[in-house]
């Protein structure tokens, strides 16, 4: 029977994203990072919940999005687990979406008037973790 892997994230009510968000994006750079394996399984929703100090209802809908959305998978009577890797995306959609993240980024830092070297500075280093990734 397989382990439940210790899912270390953090939610905070002062972030502007959903507490549900804040799970489904925190699960997903886990998965991207390798940090959690395929086929590992993750805690119950009532354990997460207890874990982070939110209702249940908020975990089993950042799971429902990560099943829907192919990061993990259900299997009947023993839990939830890390799916196999598989391009969940068109191509069409990656690009779309990468387009959408990258405008929300340059809006942010226009915003916060950051010098656009800073900024790309900046975005050099969080991006980091997924190169060590594909290394």
């Amino acid at each position: 029977m397989p382990r439940t892997q210790v899912l270390a994230i953090q939610v905070a009510t002062g972030d502007s994203r959903p507490l549900s968000k804040q799970i489904v994006d925190a699960v997903r750079m886990k998965i991207a990072t390798g940090e959690l394996a395929p086929g590992g399984k993750l805690p119950s929703v009532r354990g997460l919940a207890q874990q982070l100090g939110i209702n249940p209802n908020t975990v089993a809908k950042a799971y429902a999005e990560l099943g829907n959305e192919g990061w993990v998978e259900s299997r009947q009577g023993l839990g939830l687990f890390v799916a196999p890797p598989r391009q969940r995306l068109s191509d069409d959609e990656r690009e779309r979406r990468l387009d959408d993240a990258i405008r929300h980024f340059v809006h942010e830092v226009v915003a916060l008037d950051y010098p656009p070297q800073q900024a790309l500075q900046r975005l050099d280093e969080a991006l980091r973790v997924l190169i060590r990734k594909t290394a």
